[in-house]
């Protein structure tokens, strides 16, 4: 509950499935979804926006707006470099990737699908 309040998941169930898949840790302990979270507690939490080493600060049962959310935990200086340092590889990785002017054409699309499986 208290990861759907603090916006680290959009729904209470994405929160619960989370725990559920291991990527939730509690004082280096894997996270059970029905695990009380306590003030002081360091959390390591996965998720499509990265990996996140916070601290708990505060607990609020209910999700409020963001600058509420961002009250109730700190985030380690480590996690927010290693978050910025993989954000900075992925954006100087775009310059390096070709795509392809326009649709494919039919030799084209006929490869993808052997590629694919499909044929």
């Amino acid at each position: 509950m208290w990861l759907w309040a603090a916006r680290f998941f959009k729904t209470r169930t994405l929160a619960k499935r989370a725990c559920e898949l291991g990527r939730v840790e509690s004082n280096g302990q894997t996270a059970k979804p029905a695990r009380d979270v306590r003030i002081g507690d360091m959390l390591k939490i996965t998720n499509e926006g990265g990996d996140f080493q916070v601290e708990v600060l505060l607990i609020n049962e209910t999700r409020g707006p963001a600058s509420v959310a961002q009250t109730l935990y700190c985030e380690t200086e480590a996690s927010r470099e290693l978050r910025q340092k993989l954000a900075d590889e992925r954006r100087a990785s775009r310059q390096f990737e070709t795509l392809p002017l326009g649709r494919p054409s039919k030799r084209d699309r006929r490869q993808i699908i052997r590629f694919r499986g499909r044929g």
